[in-house]
């Protein structure tokens, strides 16, 4: 019995939002606040930060306060710490600040202050028994971040900062399960809601199969849902009525446009009463053993529910091959050396593949626009963007806005990425509200404009109309499969006994264009055309090479880093998706992998794929 006294236990009452406590602590996610106000929750960088977090994106504008409850069960003297980070440590006050208030009471120190995700004193409060009220008061607007506020009445309790540790105290204090107590079974789990997903979903349930669909945002699309808003390219292929579910217009990167599509989007995958849809869930764990997955665990975004998902089948389609990677896939990143697949054509003075192989890929993207707002409106100042935007000076953001580096991992340095290219995009936009000469570096808007009162006028009403805080990524991990699609393969103009998926659009393969002049932003990029006839992707690069039960689409699939670049748009993966969702109707007919479709049922499955018209 004593021992049970001093084991310290906090729990999370998800459905009303109150937190439990022990006698002595309370730990309370941040993001699972009942009213997150104009906080957002940001699940991009969960593997390498170790949680959800709450954003105060407000483009400059501080948001509403988020709240939640809380339930004190023992009064007295409570310290409070907050796991934060200063997103742009610097000689300048941080970008991120906001403070902390607890029962109505504003906590003296501000938050936001310390390099990198730690633990940060918000200070002490005095706290009598029941149900308490705890608030996030933003400052700046520029991207203040909350992952969690712990409350203890041991003023020395040493709290885990690095990783492991941190997990352990986490599901301790939360009272976790260590495996979900939730487990749904299905013929087929799709893990990852962008158009491949979506597309592989509703293949596999019109030929009857039960498919869980599991996707980490509250919209479905991916990099062409309303939050990312990249419009799609490619063909139909073979799966014209499928896509066309799923597509959206060819409207201008970046556009609102985008927003109507979601919800139709959402009702076609709806429609289908054998697709399980799991929104606002990440994967965050796959079991395999002997070349073979079993489930896959995911947890809500928000809630933290833990539901583990049986099948004998399951697609990759999270874009960074995260199912391939826990269960052991083989996988690449990065160029390959030119003598590894004999890819050495080069374009703009840079080779596609360098003569050794490195760790540089095409880079991720923040689209991003502004708005006459019809008066004059101002746009604080950001000492801390300057030094990456330079005096580079612009309104709007599309797809060249971009960032990529050898020594940074689209996966690891995911957050960092993103970070930069905030910095990149508020800098740009201050530098055009506050022109001061003509520059080399400046917009074409602006320099185009004869009159420079006229240019200051024009800049003076534009404020800032939409900011995705969500990476549009381009390409990071590729899984391996029975192929490998590289660009000789587009070159050559491979005939497959297995093509499923077709595409006639151009490669193209992105680069920073500061490495061909230095003196340009490191946050823009070009493209390297390669002009072709159609061409066509096997279904032997949709499966793992080594993990049995595993289908992949969409950017992630078994490709070279130049083979990539043509068939990476979003209407070709949703081809990808199609073509493996059949293929998984025929895996559960005859009782078999992936692999046995291509040896033993191809026929009828080419069969199948053309019925699909």
């Amino acid at each position: 019995m004593m021992m049970m006294k001093k084991i310290f236990v906090a729990a999370f009452i998800m459905l009303i939002g109150i937190a439990e406590i022990n006698a002595q602590s309370i730990l309370i996610e941040a993001e699972s606040f009942t009213d997150k106000g104009g906080w957002v929750v940001d699940p991009q960088f969960v593997e390498q930060m170790g949680s959800p977090y709450l954003l105060a994106h407000g483009m400059g504008k501080p948001v509403k306060d988020a709240s939640t409850a809380f339930s004190v069960r023992k009064p007295g003297l409570y310290y409070v710490w907050v796991r934060t980070k200063n997103w742009v440590p610097g000689n300048w006050d941080a970008p991120g600040r906001f403070k902390l208030l607890v029962d109505g009471q504003k906590l003296e120190r501000t938050l936001g202050l310390n390099p990198e995700w730690n633990w940060e004193f918000a200070g002490e409060i005095q706290l009598g028994k029941g149900t308490k009220q705890i608030s996030l008061q933003d400052l700046t607007g520029f991207e203040g971040r909350c992952d969690a506020i712990y409350l203890t009445m041991d003023e020395s309790e040493k709290i885990p900062s690095e990783m492991a540790g941190l997990k352990k105290w986490r599901s301790n204090k939360l009272g976790e399960p260590i495996v979900p107590e939730k487990n749904e079974k299905y013929d087929l789990v799709v893990v990852g809601g962008g158009i491949a997903g979506c597309a592989a979903s509703i293949a596999a349930a019109e030929q009857g199969l039960k498919v869980a669909l599991i996707h980490d945002r509250p919209v479905l699309g991916g990099n062409a849902s309303g939050e990312i808003r990249v419009h799609t390219l490619g063909i139909y292929g073979k799966f014209e009525r499928i896509i066309k579910m799923l597509d959206t217009e060819h409207y201008p990167n970046g556009s609102p446009a985008a927003l109507k599509e979601d919800q139709r989007r959402m009702d076609n995958v709806r429609q289908y009463k054998n697709i399980s849809l799991y929104l606002n869930y990440r994967a965050y764990d796959a079991d395999a053993r002997h070349s073979k997955i079993n489930s896959v665990d995911a947890r809500h975004t928000s809630t933290g529910e833990l539901i583990r998902f049986e099948a004998p089948l399951f697609v990759d389609c999270t874009g960074d091959g995260w199912i391939g990677y826990w269960a052991g896939a083989e996988y690449s990143y990065g160029r390959e050396a030119s003598s590894k697949y004999g890819e050495d054509w080069d374009a703009h003075g840079l080779l596609w593949s360098p003569e050794t192989p490195d760790k540089m890929v095409m880079g991720s993207s923040v689209l991003w626009r502004s708005e006459n707002a019809g008066k004059k409106v101002g746009f604080p100042e950001v000492p801390w963007a300057l030094d990456v935007a330079n005096n580079y000076a612009a309104k709007n953001g599309e797809w060249q806005w971009e960032f990529t580096r050898n020594d940074l991992s689209q996966i690891d340095d995911a957050e960092h990425i993103r970070d930069h290219m905030f910095r990149a995009i508020y800098g740009s936009f201050y530098n055009f509200k506050n022109p001061t000469a003509p520059s080399s570096n400046t917009d074409q808007a602006l320099t185009d404009t004869p009159d420079w009162q006229k240019k200051q006028e024009h800049a003076d009403s534009l404020q800032l109309q939409w900011v995705s805080y969500l990476l549009g990524k381009r390409e990071s991990r590729r899984l391996i499969g029975d192929h490998i699609y590289t660009f000789n393969d587009v070159r050559d103009n491979t005939r497959f006994e297995d093509s499923v998926v077709f595409e006639n659009r151009a490669v193209d393969v992105h680069y920073q264009i500061n490495l061909l002049d230095a003196d340009q932003p490191d946050f823009l990029s070009e493209a390297m055309f390669y002009n072709t006839r159609q061409y066509i992707v096997p279904y032997r690069s949709l499966y793992s090479k080594n993990i049995d039960n595993l289908f992949m689409a969409g950017r992630n699939f078994s490709s070279s880093h130049i083979g990539l670049g043509g068939p990476r748009v979003m209407l070709t993966t949703g081809q990808m998706g199609a073509a493996v969702g059949v293929a998984a109707s025929l895996c559960i007919k005859y009782n078999v992998n992936p692999r046995a479709i291509y040896a033993s049922h191809l026929e009828e499955y080419l069969g199948l794929i053309e019925s699909q018209k």
